[in-house]
Parts: structure tokens; C-alpha cells; sequence
């Protein structure tokens, strides 16, 4: 700041000529800093104990006070606003919430994603029928176990009787319930005449399709609509240790119940057929 002239010096008071002296020598941002001048840190004299003691300095022992108060302790630098406990709690259980739907949306895959993705598609090398034998074994233990079925005897029964055949009326509330994935579906009556005759293992079911692999090893798309199928379940159970199914054995080679689908009341996904009550029809036509 450029110092006053005589005759604004001498227009001014006394004690405001004095203050504007001491503002001027003490603010005047053209001086130079001291040339040399470093701040030296060393192991000898930290710079915790330094700062601290020279804070304290108006005290009677600084060495003291940050040997007692300082020195070996965890200082808290920040002082945070405590949050209330009612908005802890509400954050939390939004936080699990939100968890909970991401590991939900982690465990299933729209349908949509899924075709988009290719997950349902099968790579030629894929198209094997006695790939998925085993899993209409599979599919034979789980109807052995939805349906209760008895173990098989242990004599051969030449000839079948009423006692040996289980209900048909307690078996048809679990059958349209039940996952066919696995199962052999074949097509026994259909408007498209080229469909009629269609067999093989369900590989995957859709709301209005069965795709299903051959026994010549074709992969089909066979709608519902307008189309009547037939399935079989074992007569007993394959799960028993007497039960002998071999590597390539089918339900068609065990002692069998054969049933018919009807794909017009079966436009169901597996999931939401599994959850819906179905009405009882007399009479259901093609």
C-alpha cells in the first residue's frame, strides 16, 4: 500500500494517521517473504508435540499437560451430529429391504431376459435324447414322490387288478400342479395333423409351448392350443430299493398309468400353475 501524503497526513487525526501506519507496514502484500526460512521436521522434535506445546504455551508445564491429555490417546479431530436413532433404524431396514429384492431379482430371470440371453436355446450338439434320460429319471422319482406311489412287489404281478391301480381322483389335483419338465410328453390328438404322433422328453415349458427332444434326436416346439397330450407315470414307486431302472429305461418300460393333457385349460407357466386352483369341467372338447 503506498504510504500517505503530507497533506492527507496532516488532514487526518493523530490516532487514524497511527492505525493506517501500523495497517500499512503490517498488510503490505508487495513485501517478499524471508528468503531461507523452511519448516524443519525431524525425529527430535515431531511436529505434534511442537505445535501442542507452543498452543499450551501459556500454561504452566506444556511437557505435562500433552503427556497426561495428548500424548498416546485417540483424539477425536470431528465432532458429528448425532443421528437420531428412529432415522438409524429406518435406514437399516431400507437397506435390508432393498438387499433382500436385489438377491430376490438374483435368484429368477424374466422370461424375457432369459430368451434374450439364450438361455433356453439348445446348441446342435446339445440335441441328444440320451442326454436327458437321466433327467426323465429324474422326473420319475419326483412323480414316485408327489404322488406316493408304493414300492413295487416282490413277485412280478402277471395280471392287474382295481386294489393295484392307486386312485385316479386323488392323483389329478397333484398332476396339474406338477413340473413336466422331464416328463415324455406325446401328442395323442391336434388340429395341425402333422403335429399328431410328436414324442419325446420335455426339455422346457413355456406358458403356451412344450419343447420337447425326439427319440431321434429333433428338437420341437409343439403348442398347446388346440392340442391333446398323453403321459405316463410309473404304477410304482422308482425311488424303492427293489426298483431297477437301467441307464436308457423310460416310464414306457416299467409298469405304467398313461393320462391325457388337454393344452387349451393348460396355458400355464409351471410357477403359476402351481399356485392356481383349477375348476373341475365334465366334458372338455378340442
Amino acid at each position: 500500500m503506498a504510504a500517505l501524503d503530507a497533506a492527507a497526513r496532516a488532514r487526518m487525526p493523530h490516532n487514524v494517521v497511527a492505525y493506517r501506519d501500523i495497517y500499512t507496514e503490517e498488510h503490505d502484500h508487495t513485501a517478499r517473504p524471508p528468503i531461507n526460512r523452511r519448516v524443519t521436521l525431524n525425529s527430535s522434535t515431531p511436529f505434534t508435540p511442537t505445535y501442542v506445546k507452543e498452543l499450551l504455551a501459556g500454561s504452566a508445564d506444556p511437557s505435562q499437560l500433552y503427556t497426561s491429555r495428548v500424548q498416546g490417546r485417540q483424539i477425536l479431530l470431528e465432532n458429528p451430529v448425532r443421528q437420531s436413532k428412529t432415522r438409524q433404524e429406518r435406514a437399516e431396514k431400507k437397506a435390508m429391504r432393498l438387499a433382500g429384492k436385489a438377491k430376490k431379482q438374483a435368484r429368477s430371470i424374466a422370461p424375457r431376459t432369459a430368451r434374450r440371453n439364450g438361455l433356453w436355446r439348445l446348441q446342435p450338439e446339445e440335441m441328444k435324447f440320451e442326454l436327458f434320460v437321466p433327467l426323465h429319471q429324474l422326473w420319475m422319482g419326483y412323480m414316485s414322490e408327489l404322488l406316493a406311489l408304493a414300492p413295487a412287489p416282490a413277485t412280478p404281478i402277471t395280471q392287474f387288478t382295481s386294489h393295484a391301480v392307486p386312485s385316479a381322483a386323488a392323483m389329478h389335483p397333484k398332476l396339474v400342479k406338477a413340473d413336466y419338465h422331464g416328463s415324455l410328453m406325446t401328442v395323442r390328438q391336434s388340429k395341425n395333423p402333422c403335429l399328431v404322433g410328436l414324442s419325446g422328453i420335455v426339455v422346457h415349458e413355456t406358458e403356451n409351448t412344450f419343447k420337447i427332444i425326439t427319440r431321434e434326436d429333433r428338437h420341437k416346439l409343439i403348442p398347446k392350443h388346440n392340442t391333446i397330450f398323453s403321459f405316463a407315470v410309473p404304477l410304482y414307486s422308482t425311488d424303492a430299493p427293489t426298483a431297477s431302472t437301467g441307464a436308457d429305461r423310460t416310464v414306457f418300460d416299467l409298469p405304467h398309468i398313461e393320462f391325457e393333457l388337454y393344452g387349451n385349460q393348460f396355458c400355464f407357466r409351471a410357477a403359476e400353475r402351481a399356485g392356481r386352483k383349477f375348476k373341475h369341467k365334465e366334458t372338455i372338447g378340442l
